[in-house]
């Protein structure tokens, strides 16, 4: 059977929303896992946040390939620019909440006081989030008035080191007890907390007129 040489592109046009909403579909498993994991009764649920991880490669990995398809076949919708980037902060916020609420990282090696630990942990995520609100708001105004507001070098540099913060927890979590694994997980959060920062100064920075 010969094959219709119209359908291909056509079908290629929906691919990037189709893993868009993909990877809404695998946030939503990630976060529940998240949460799920000390409801096991294990101090560590190695085969379920090795899951969660998995799966959180995949997602990252559908990020990419939305983006090329998008690109290399003119396939750019409203729908994409909008929910697209919305999917990678409901991800990435989403994860360092419900870190924030199962306690995670514990880091434990340093004797925090538990309210020590809850400010760490809720400190990040509120500094992950905030940063979002402000800059997605900017992009918004920006974009509202023609103005481009796409990523920039401090934005993706942000999100590479959030992207690995996360793996980090997932994976120090399910395997690492030794004491370089807490020093390794608060160096990245010190690192990624900071360059948040950075990247939302910057983006008070750009001109949305």
């Amino acid at each position: 059977m010969s094959e219709n040489p119209t359908r291909q592109p056509g079908f290629i046009r929906h691919v990037p929303n189709m893993l868009t909403i993909a990877r809404l579909g695998m946030t939503a498993v990630i976060l529940g896992l998240i949460l799920y994991a000390p409801q096991t009764g294990q101090e560590k649920p190695a085969n379920l946040l090795l899951g969660a991880f998995i799966l959180f490669v995949i997602a990252g990995l559908t990020d990419i390939v939305d983006g090329h398809i998008a690109r290399r076949f003119n396939a750019t919708s409203k729908f994409g620019r909008t929910v697209d980037p919305l999917a990678d902060k409901v991800l990435v916020c989403g994860a360092f909440i419900c870190f924030a609420i199962v306690g995670q990282p514990r880091l434990a090696n340093f004797h925090f006081p538990e309210w020590a630990g809850d400010a760490i942990r809720w400190a990040v995520a509120a500094i992950l989030l905030l940063r979002e609100v402000v800059v997605q708001t900017l992009r918004h105004i920006a974009e509202s008035r023609g103005v481009n507001f796409g990523a920039v070098v401090w934005g993706k540099v942000k999100m590479f080191l959030q992207s690995f913060g996360i793996g980090t927890v997932l994976i120090g979590w399910a395997y690492v007890s030794r004491p370089w694994g807490d020093w390794f997980t608060l160096i990245t959060f010190g690192l990624m907390a900071a360059v948040t920062v950075i990247s939302g100064i910057d983006a008070l920075k750009r001109p949305i007129k």
